[in-house]
């Protein structure tokens, strides 16, 4: 077996200058570089990167632990976080829980339903010598003491552990129901409704907070009765949007905090003889696959999903190498993506 000793003696120069080029580090001149490259080549000489890993500690593996690689966002977070990876010479362990195949919606309202899946894939992982995880939510919120005591870094997005705030990647909902309301405002509607979702949901929260804050910003008249609460299901859209349509003075626009409720409203109303967006403007949340294909085709706000799994990355990576972290981590923007279901209200 050809040692980097062997290497070092025809090269005639030290094992470090070996190590050096390797590892492209340290201040090698170009004509050294070369000379040892080329005695690598001439030797076929292939790196023992497991015993480089056991030198160093560190294996250049991350764990990802996906709740439910199904959901639909899921494949862009991990498509982002293999982007990065490939850019840092990171490989990358995938363990999809399959958590809403296993406990449908419970998850929501059992937070405790998904513990025995989660310590059985992190333990997996750990067996695998990664050097930390990233965990991806399907739905955003709060997983503190999901695990204790581990002894590598993890960062969470798609949720949150309040014990580990520095160490969460997520998008700003709340910016994004404002900019969404604000788009409806700036188009001339004044009667704005809203479709939520469940009460106890901290996206329902946070985009309630941003549909309020831009009301407000307008003085608006806020109006409790034009709020109505979802459960994220198409059904809901569709029987709230008719429950806020059918009354004397009918709000001009919906807001509903995610795309299959808007889908839903869009139905509701042609049920109505209601035409979107000539009588009533509908704008979604998520920016799902099918809100392209709808008719009309829904307006909406697109979740920065791939940016996700990037900042995700760099962050666990800046953890790993005790890099200095920011303390409030930026958080991406939500973009607004306008089709053909929102229309300008005439004065």
């Amino acid at each position: 077996m050809i040692r980097i000793k062997d290497i070092a003696k025809l090269a005639n120069v030290s094992t470090a200058t070996i190590s050096y080029v390797l590892n492209d580090s340290g201040s090698v001149s170009l004509e050294t570089r070369n000379k040892v490259l080329k005695v690598v080549a001439d030797l076929n000489y292939k790196p023992n990167n497991i015993a480089k890993s056991l030198k160093l500690k560190k294996t250049n593996t991350i764990g990802v632990i996906v709740e439910d690689i199904t959901v639909f966002n899921s494949p862009e977070i991990v498509d982002g976080i293999n982007d990065y990876a490939n850019t840092e010479n990171q490989s990358i362990i995938l363990t999809n829980m399959r958590l809403f195949k296993h406990t449908g919606q419970n998850f929501l309202y059992q937070p405790d339903s998904h513990v025995e899946y989660a310590q059985r894939a992190m333990k997996e992982l750990m067996s695998k010598q990664v050097d930390g995880i990233i965990y991806v939510g399907i739905h955003t919120r709060e997983l503190t003491n999901l695990f204790n005591n581990l002894q590598i870094p993890i960062v969470y997005t798609y949720c949150y552990a309040n014990d580990q705030p520095d160490l969460s990647v997520n998008y700003d909902d709340e910016f994004g129901a404002y900019d969404a309301t604000k788009y409806l405002i700036d188009r001339g509607h004044e009667k704005i409704a809203l479709i939520s979702g469940p009460i106890d949901s901290d996206p329902t929260r946070l985009r309630f907070n941003g549909y309020y804050k831009a009301i407000m910003e307008h003085q608006l008249i806020f109006e409790p009765n034009d709020i109505k609460t979802g459960n994220w299901e198409f059904d809901s859209g569709f029987t709230l949007a008719k429950e806020l349509l059918q009354v004397a003075k009918p709000a001009t626009a919906i807001l509903a905090m995610n795309d299959l409720m808007a889908s839903g409203a869009i139905h509701a109303c042609a049920e109505l003889g209601l035409s979107v967006p000539r009588d009533v403007s509908i704008i979604g949340f998520d920016n799902r696959e099918f809100s392209g294909h709808l008719t009309p085709a829904l307006t909406t706000m697109d979740l920065p999903l791939h940016e996700l799994g990037t900042q995700s990355m760099s962050t666990l990576l800046a953890l790993i190498n005790k890099d200095e972290l920011p303390h409030n981590p930026i958080k991406p923007r939500c973009k607004l993506i306008e089709r053909d279901s929102v229309a300008s209200v005439s004065k």
